[in-house]
């Protein structure tokens, strides 16, 4: 079920149709008959997990609610070169305006659940999932988070109020593991409000000081190399969810999470993934 807010959706579809449309279409308006009618195909390119078909039908409603939508594919299937992935039909000039925002977000979306899917896919027989994180493009965040769900993966926080996540800087500033931990419990007594705390950890002394501690929902596990990492995780030994980051690739996450880690957290599944190749043509009926 997609977690995407449909007034989010919406705001950010009336925005990016105002950067791009501005006063009008030119091209367009220069070259096809007002009213003129027609239909397009959304081609695949590219092999991989499909992405933002929910995001791309309401973009096509709100550029013009009388655009006749058929879905060929949904969001999470596997398409290969050739596949259709939907028709459109109705005002030509209505269907130009929506090609490029549909496709820039498709594409986006698509590369990201693709990406993820090849990590899940890697993770199989193991107890660990992977994670993305705020490494995203400022304003479309919502949308790479449901790719990454899409294909697979686990959404952490999606910005600084769902979670406490005490950071190094956090634990440098504070003055150190137990300080930060302590002021964080006050504060959350103050807050009234059921919000977790994660804490990332360095070495295995951060981390005997936050087993010393105690009262944490979860330890992220920074930039450990195979063998301490398997360490930290004994010395957990299954009293706190556990998460890794640092360095995790497509070519070494497997290897993470054989350290038997709950989580692995990749911030490459959003900052620089691949697009998923694919276009918007018109399909000419004689």
């Amino acid at each position: 079920m997609s977690t995407i807010d449909k007034k989010q959706l919406s705001d950010f579809i009336k925005q990016a149709l105002q950067e791009d449309v501005g006063d009008g279409d030119h091209t367009s308006l220069s070259t096809i008959p007002s009213g003129k009618q027609g239909i397009a195909k959304l081609i695949i390119k590219e092999d991989g997990i499909l992405a933002g078909v929910e995001v791309a039908v309401a973009i096509f409603r709100e550029v013009d609610p009388s655009l006749q939508i058929t879905i060929q594919q949904n969001d999470g299937g596997e398409v290969a070169v050739g596949d259709i992935v939907l028709f459109v039909a109705g005002s030509i000039h209505s269907i130009l305006i929506a090609e490029r925002l549909v496709l820039n977000v498709m594409q986006r979306m698509s590369g990201i659940a693709t990406t993820t899917h090849k990590v899940v896919k890697l993770l199989a027989g193991t107890e660990t999932k992977v994670l993305d994180t705020r490494k995203t493009t400022p304003g479309i965040r919502f949308l790479e988070k449901e790719a990454v769900r899409i294909g697979g993966g686990v959404n952490h926080r999606f910005g600084l109020y769902d979670m406490i996540l005490i950071k190094d800087n956090h634990v440098d500033y504070a003055g150190g593991i137990a300080a930060a931990l302590s002021a964080a419990h006050e504060y959350k007594r103050s807050l009234k409000k059921a919000i977790q705390i994660e804490i990332e950890v360095r070495n295995l002394e951060e981390l005997q000081a936050v087993l010393d501690f105690g009262r944490v929902d979860r330890i992220l596990l920074d930039n450990f190399d195979f063998k301490t990492l398997k360490r930290a995780v004994n010395l957990v030994d299954g009293r706190f969810i556990t998460e890794a980051s640092g360095g995790i690739t497509l070519e070494n996450a497997k290897q993470f999470a054989d350290c038997g880690v709950n989580y692995i957290s990749i911030g490459a599944l959003t900052h620089s993934v691949k697009s998923l190749d694919m276009s918007l043509k018109a399909q000419i009926v004689n």
